[in-house]
């Protein structure tokens, strides 16, 4: 799939009036696979493909079809629409982030600095006090189904006992949430970082677009649009649930370490060809078309960067990430988020409101016409 999108055969394509986000052409795809020595024969190629529909990783954009056929059909990965099948380890990573996302947002949380054995732990909870606070919030209807939430959620490295040695139970053994997901979270600290301030040193640069895990022999990925300004970072996929969660079959086992790699700096400079002002854009005949994208966050944020003020534009796009599968693309204008008008603030306040959003984000954009 990476290296489809570096090559330009996934792409966004326009049929019936109609504009289908990151698909490709069968017949094209087909070919692709013989002059890559993929398959050996057109035959064998389409077999391929059927066992990545059969197994749920590609798909028909409309789903008319069930069946791979070598023509000149639009088809998608999964991964790039957001209809991928959850498994069930990533729906308790997805759980887990959530409770702690609204554990750190309210007043009085649970989550406190506690010591135990003189020794001072970060975000500890008892196992009673969350159990009571999932019945209060209406997350669970009862105790028992409280606590098999909390074991679930320490089975996959989400939580844990303060020095690993207990399972989750309802009394007062302390606990606490051993991921950091607003620090596992990229787009998080891309969007928090309000200056630019120590570029080179900062982890947390907002031009450092980079992937969790890498793994050697993957293609790389371009954090912005392709041009001579811009750095070409060395990234992989999305983390999976397993490299976040460690072993998972008992929770005796080693923690999960969480390994940032190298930092991988892009150039800060604007991807604009030239500074564009609000009047201009909204001028009778402005050659900008306004376009609005639902991007669903994923594990791991919505997958772009927001610069500039007044009006803002969109600095950097992940192709991986949701963001580039509602069709969001660099040099776009932001119009609105979630209803609301944006196009006379900075981004800092723009990022504030996409932070504090729901994690399905309703965005307008204005795009040139070429």
């Amino acid at each position: 799939r990476l290296r489809l999108h570096d090559g330009k055969l996934i792409k966004d394509r326009r049929f019936h009036l109609r504009t289908y986000p990151n698909c490709f052409v069968a017949k094209e795809l087909t070919d692709w696979l013989i002059d890559h020595k993929e398959a050996p024969d057109r035959e064998t190629g389409i077999r391929l493909m059927q066992k990545l529909m059969d197994h749920y990783i590609i798909h028909h954009v409309c789903d008319e079809h069930s069946d791979y056929k070598d023509a000149k059909l639009l088809y998608r990965f999964r991964k790039d629409d957001g209809t991928f099948p959850l498994s069930k380890d990533v729906k308790v990573f997805l759980r887990g982030q959530s409770l702690y996302e609204k554990l750190v947002s309210v007043e009085e949380s649970i989550l406190k600095v506690r010591e135990e054995n003189s020794v001072k732990y970060q975000r500890t909870f008892l196992g009673s006090e969350m159990i009571d606070w999932l019945i209060q919030e209406g997350e669970v209807e009862n105790r028992q189904e409280a606590v098999e939430l909390g074991r679930a959620l320490l089975e996959h490295g989400i939580i844990q006992h303060v020095s690993n040695r207990h399972h989750f139970f309802d009394s007062d053994i302390l606990y606490h949430f051993w991921i950091n997901f607003r620090r596992r979270r990229r787009l998080t600290e891309l969007l928090n970082e309000n200056s630019s301030r120590a570029l080179s040193e900062s982890p947390d640069s907002p031009f450092c677009l980079r992937k969790l895990n890498p793994e050697p022999g993957n293609t790389s990925f371009l954090s912005v649009q392709t041009n001579k300004e811009i750095k070409v970072v060395s990234a992989v996929r999305r983390s999976s649930i397993t490299s976040l969660s460690g072993n998972s079959n008992t929770y005796f086992s080693a923690p999960p370490t969480l390994v940032f790699p190298p930092v991988a700096e892009c150039n800060p400079k604007s991807v604009l060809k030239r500074p564009v002002t609000t009047e201009e854009l909204l001028s009778p005949g402005a050659p900008y078309v306004k376009k609005t994208l639902t991007i669903v966050g994923d594990a791991v944020g919505w997958g772009f960067v927001v610069r500039g003020g007044r009006p803002c534009h969109i600095q950097a796009v992940d192709p991986g990430g949701p963001a580039a599968a509602a069709g969001m693309k660099v040099c776009q204008f932001v119009f609105s988020v979630n209803g609301v008008y944006v196009l006379h603030l900075d981004y800092q306040t723009i990022s504030s409101l996409i932070m504090t959003g729901p994690r399905t984000l309703v965005m307008e954009v204005m795009e040139a016409i070429e």
